[in-house]
């Protein structure tokens, strides 16, 4: 997601991308603009580079929803400090009508991967973990960094490689409770 800043309570999203990824190969690219109904932020547009006159003709969320739920269906969702994505979503969610339930992917007990927890982890030596340095590291090129498409590939592929480090748990459930304790450990020493 990109969005007009970092509070999800008063922020809103202007990009949503996602990147399916099946069987050890990217199957869809999507991504949707999306007019927040308010101004976008210099300090916001200065990050991702998109403006009020670039979002003036795109749906709201609302309107974008069914085809992000369509994206999403039968997917795990992976983010790059997932936990920042899936707050501005769920606020997105919340301000639609009570009617409208979340989708599995946004309920509560819903996990999602997150390459950063694991950068914290694997790459701890280093000064940044930030998506674009990492990836860097990794051989994985990031050429538009802060446009969701481009974030959303690189944080696959930094999945992927890191896939690859033997202290990656490799059955799924494992891998969750690692990747659980280690944000919990994060959040105890911040």
């Amino acid at each position: 997601t990109e969005t007009t800043g970092r509070d999800p309570s008063t922020d809103r999203v202007v990009e949503v991308a996602c990147v399916r990824w099946e069987r050890g190969e990217v199957v869809m690219r999507k991504s949707w603009l999306v007019n927040p109904g308010r101004p976008i932020p210099k300090e916001a547009q200065d990050v991702h580079g998109i403006s009020d006159d670039d979002v003036k003709d795109a749906p709201a969320f609302d309107k974008i929803l069914p085809e992000l739920l369509e994206a999403l269906a039968g997917a795990i969702p992976l983010a790059y400090n997932a936990d920042f994505d899936r707050k501005q979503l769920m606020a997105e969610l919340g301000r639609l009508p009570a009617s409208t339930s979340p989708p599995p992917a946004f309920q509560k007990n819903a996990e999602w991967i997150d390459p950063l927890v694991w950068a914290r982890e694997l790459q701890k030596l280093e000064k940044s973990r930030a998506l674009g340095e990492v990836a860097a590291r990794l051989g994985i090129e990031l050429t538009q960094a802060h446009r969701a498409t481009a974030d959303a590939e690189a944080a696959l592929n930094v999945f992927i490689r890191f896939q690859e480090d033997s202290r990656l748990p490799k059955a799924y459930g494992a891998f969750l409770q690692v990747q659980r304790r280690l944000a919990r450990a994060f959040e105890q020493e911040r």
